[in-house]
């Protein structure tokens, strides 16, 4: 049973937030969700841009708007029950910690961190302060996610031993996710999508991984790897691998084969669209199509109902714990030339089909100082 119908519908209480770092996936994406979830609320954004911090408190009847330097003074002001924290990967922890120890709930957007250290820091604040944390895998809510692990759930494609997926976008140069090295390229920022998904359709955790990177001298990009695939080992012999690349045409899709069927979404990762999957059982398929959904005003509303119900999130930081793990092994792999062991992280909760939110998507708003990462935009910035 959802949680939401646990809790009824007679409590007009909403969880307080504060906005942390205003770019393109705050203004695009969440902010335009928060009212319609009917238990969230925006009291707080954190920028240290002017114009921002003015039009976008205006847009949204925001009362309190903070500097990044002012940040400890919104902890202790009383004005917000949570924090959604989209800053640059590198900078979770930074906002994380504090908030959790000041018993502020952490919506935090992935990767969890840049590195396994970093993200044990989180879960220490966490497991202390007794707040509650959630990394911000929208696809745990969405419809076709949650069908298409229902389906190898049944046994329908018999044993599921292989996966493969690409992801890839045309990022802009100029674009800050080429400005930062390895911390914001491919693999910290695509590389999620497929590793959390093979990870909760294979219901296990990888224990090898082979990577290798290239650079496109016609991308235009600094010093970065802009396209890495990998190879990631599964007990019982099983197998996945998955390319994600800043330098190529969208691309958006993975299949998963197992002995008696397969399964192949595309697309499968993208916010702002309807997913879809195929089914192949032997020679016969049939195709699936869903409702385009708000992701994240649904990833919200379910965490503001485990707030507000005290039940712990799925997924919580031990899930981006294992994420950020296999990415610091593909990491070494790159660097050793061989496969890399990958520190297995138990992982306790999988994703439950009471987890389907199914907000109606919103449209895109204006956006200030902020745009997509595509070529041909306007440069995102940092906050």
């Amino acid at each position: 049973m959802k949680l939401s119908n646990l809790l009824g519908t007679s409590s007009d209480k909403k969880i307080r937030y504060g906005i942390v770092a205003l770019g393109s996936i705050a203004q695009e994406a969440m902010m335009p969700g928060v009212e319609h979830t009917g238990n969230s609320e925006i009291t707080a954004l954190v920028t240290s841009d002017p114009e921002k911090a003015t039009r976008l408190s205006q847009m949204y009847d925001v009362a309190k708007t903070y500097s990044y330097e002012q940040f400890g003074e919104l902890l202790s002001s009383g004005t917000v029950d949570a924090l959604y924290i989209a800053t640059p990967n590198w900078r979770h922890a930074e906002f994380a910690v504090p908030a959790l120890e000041a018993g502020i709930h952490v919506l935090l957007e992935k990767p969890m961190e840049v590195s396994s250290a970093a993200c044990q820091r989180i879960l220490d604040a966490q497991q202390k302060s007794g707040a509650k944390l959630m990394v911000a895998y929208r696809l745990h809510f969405e419809p076709a996610t949650i069908a298409a692990i229902e389906k190898v759930r049944s046994g329908e494609l018999g044993e599921v031993h292989l996966f493969t997926s690409t992801f890839c976008q045309l990022v802009d140069p100029a674009n800050h996710r080429v400005e930062n090295g390895i911390l914001a390229g491919p693999l910290f920022d695509m590389g999620p999508y497929p590793i959390n998904g093979v990870r909760n359709l294979f219901e296990d955790e990888p224990i090898e991984a082979f990577a290798t990177a290239t650079r496109h001298p016609a991308s235009g990009f600094p010093d970065l790897d802009d396209t890495v695939s990998v190879t990631l080992r599964f007990p019982n012999e099983r197998l996945a691998q998955f390319t994600v690349s800043y330098y190529g045409n969208m691309v958006d899709q993975y299949t998963v084969v197992g002995s008696k069927g397969m399964l192949q979404a595309d697309p499968a990762f993208m916010y702002g669209k309807s997913l879809a999957f195929t089914v192949g059982i032997g020679e016969d398929k049939s195709d699936r199509s869903f409702k385009n959904t708000d992701h994240f005003g649904g990833e919200m509303k379910y965490f503001s109902d485990c707030i507000l119900s005290g039940q712990d999130p799925e997924p919580d930081g031990w899930e981006g714990m294992a994420d950020v793990k296999v990415i610091e092994a593909a990491l070494r792999s790159i660097k050793s030339g061989r496969f890399e062991k990958v520190e297995t992280v138990t992982v306790k909760r999988r994703i439950s089909p009471s987890q389907e939110e199914t907000l109606g998507a919103e449209r895109t708003p204006e956006m200030v100082h902020a745009s997509s990462p595509a070529r041909g935009k306007e440069k995102s910035p940092k906050n």
